[in-house]
This record gives structure tokens, C-alpha cells and sequence, in this order.
């Protein structure tokens, strides 16, 4: 039995629990091989909780750094459309001042007009189109307001690029036209400051030129009809209309462009009261269909002083200023000669 015990004693483990000292001791045995099969089972799981609470701390860090740079990619990409945008913006500005800078060169004849502005003038009679000549499909005569300016062919440069942010483009693409638009600014931009070198030193040169070079609405108001082909409004066929017709309220006033004498003052069956001024250098200007002549043959007249009032005398269809611009006889477009 002590030999039973012995060895039931080496191959258990007993745990005793004393209760009193007159309650009779409680005593549990456990064998050694449950309690090591138990500790190994014990030990198995802390280690698999531990190495599954490490993965989880590690796709935790993981998710919250791919969370941080999916928010640091998605600002650099609006930061990338913004700047896109913002080269694009500047782009339609360049080539707006480009535009501005090509009319004055012209105007101050650093550059002869193209070939295609000098069309022959008809006089203030509508006649029949030239053989060959097809009447375009529409008039450009809408305009917000007279001192409005037209959009050039040019414009169509700065309309290259498209806005990265909402043309859904790669940041790769976003990228390349980004690099675009600045090698486009940075050459544009050399060239344009040549030319406004140029148009400086120019500028100071022939002051005097420019104050008689027409460079103002001579009223505030619409187009109503452009230079070149047109539909008679009284024929209803085509025609050539050598002028600019501008809408406005009867009597509003007339402005000289530039300054200049008064060399006609007088009436004419088609464009009723009108008046011709000469502001030197081979240019004149005529005003048509006025309702009322402020001014004498003869008199000077300043940039921005009133020649006359807006009326329909003559062939009119209603209140509006007829506007003609010459140069050495030639007739141009009068648009070709507004800035503001």
C-alpha cells in the first residue's frame, strides 16, 4: 500500500485545503501528466493570443499608415488639380494680355496689320457681295456690353490643357500637363516681356500717335451688326457693311475715340446727320445717323469729348451709331481699334 501510495504520490499532484482546525482538510489530486498537458495547452494559447494580438497591432499600424497616405495622396492630388487649374487660369490670362499686345503693336505700328484686316472699304452703301465671297452663317453681334473685348484664335491655346480636377486624369497625366503648361508659360511669358519692352520704348516714341490712334467705345451700347458681310436689313441681301453699328438709347452721346480735328459736318441721304474727324497720321473716323452735331467744321476735339447724340436720321431701322475707321483711306474694322 505505501509503495501504491508512493508512487500514486509521485504521479499526481495533491492540492490540500484547510478549513479549520476542526473541519477535516479538503485534499484534491490531480496526475502530473493532466496538469502538464494542461500547462502545455495553457502555454499553446498564450502564445497564440500573443502572436494574434502582434498581428493585430501590426495590420492596426499598417491600416492606420495606408489610412494617413491614401489622405496625404488624395491632398496632393487636389493640390495638383488646384495648381492645374490655377495654370490654366493663367494661361487664358497670357494669352488675353497677348491679344492686347498684338493690337497695340498694330496700333502703334510696331506690326503691319494682317492681310486679312485690310479689306476694301465700300463706303457707307450696301452693295452686292464680291464673286466668291459666301456669307458667313452668323453675325458675331451679341455682346454683353460695348467695352467688351472679342476673343481671339488665339484663345485656343489657353484652352489646350484641360482642368486635372475634373477630367478625371491620372496623377501621372495631371503631372506631365502641369509640366506643359509651365514650359508654355515660361516661353510665353519671355516672349511677352519682350514685346511689352518693345511697346514701352514704342510708347515713348510716338505719345503722339497714340493720342490720336481711336482706342475707345465712342458710345456705350451693343453691336447690332459687324464689319464685313451681312444681310441688308433693307434688301434682306448680301451685302458689305463697312462699319460698325452700335446700339444705344436715343441721344445718348457720342465720344471722339481719340483726338482730332472736325473736317465734315453735314447730312447724307443714307447715314443722315454724321461727323468726320481727322485725328493725323493717315486715320480718320466718321459717325453716322446722329440725332444731333455738337461740334463745328474745323474744331479739335479731345479723346473722350462729345462730338454729337445717338438718333436713326438717315437709313436706320432705329437709335444706334454708325462707326467707321479709316487708315490712308483704307476701311478696317473698328473693333480691330477698341482696347476699353
Amino acid at each position: 500500500m505505501r509503495q501504491m501510495n508512493g508512487t500514486e504520490n509521485n504521479d499526481t499532484y495533491t492540492i490540500v485545503i484547510f478549513r479549520g482546525s476542526t473541519a477535516k482538510p479538503l485534499r484534491f489530486s490531480f496526475p502530473r501528466k493532466l496538469v502538464r498537458k494542461i500547462l502545455i495547452v495553457c502555454g499553446v494559447f498564450v502564445l497564440v493570443n500573443i502572436l494574434v494580438l502582434s498581428h493585430y497591432v501590426v495590420r492596426t499600424g499598417e491600416v492606420w499608415e495606408l489610412s494617413a497616405f491614401r489622405a496625404e495622396a488624395m491632398s496632393t492630388r487636389e493640390q495638383t488639380a488646384a495648381f492645374s487649374t490655377a495654370v490654366e487660369d493663367l494661361k487664358k490670362r497670357l494669352t488675353s494680355m497677348k491679344e492686347v499686345n498684338q493690337r497695340l503693336r498694330v496700333m502703334l505700328g510696331i506690326e503691319a496689320p494682317k492681310a486679312g484686316d485690310m479689306v476694301n472699304g465700300r463706303g457707307g452703301e450696301d452693295v452686292p457681295l464680291p464673286e466668291g465671297n459666301v456669307l458667313p452663317l452668323s453675325e458675331k453681334t451679341q455682346r454683353s456690353e460695348a467695352g467688351g473685348l472679342l476673343g481671339s484664335t488665339d484663345q485656343a491655346q489657353a484652352g489646350l490643357g484641360q482642368s486635372a480636377g475634373s477630367s478625371g486624369l491620372t496623377e501621372e497625366e495631371m503631372l506631365a500637363s502641369i509640366r506643359d503648361g509651365i514650359d508654355w508659360l515660361s516661353k510665353e511669358a519671355t516672349i511677352q516681356e519682350q514685346f511689352l519692352q518693345e511697346l514701352s520704348l514704342a510708347a515713348e516714341q510716338k505719345s503722339s500717335r497714340w493720342a490720336a490712334t481711336p482706342s475707345i467705345w465712342p458710345v456705350k451700347g451693343w453691336v447690332t451688326s459687324g464689319f464685313g458681310p451681312r444681310v441688308s436689313p433693307f434688301t434682306e441681301k448680301p451685302a458689305w457693311h463697312d462699319g460698325l453699328d452700335i446700339g444705344a438709347v436715343a441721344n445718348a452721346p457720342v465720344q471722339a475715340p481719340a483726338q482730332g480735328r472736325v473736317t465734315m459736318v453735314g447730312f447724307d441721304p443714307k447715314l443722315g446727320n454724321l461727323v468726320k474727324l481727322d485725328h493725323g497720321f493717315g486715320i480718320e473716323t466718321l459717325y453716322g445717323h446722329l440725332s444731333k452735331v455738337l461740334v463745328k467744321e474745323g474744331q479739335r476735339v479731345k479723346r473722350g469729348e462729345v462730338v454729337g447724340l445717338v438718333g436713326s436720321s438717315g437709313l436706320a431701322t432705329g437709335p444706334h451709331l454708325h462707326y467707321m475707321v479709316k487708315v490712308y483711306g483704307q476701311t478696317l474694322d473698328p473693333i480691330k481699334y477698341i482696347l476699353e
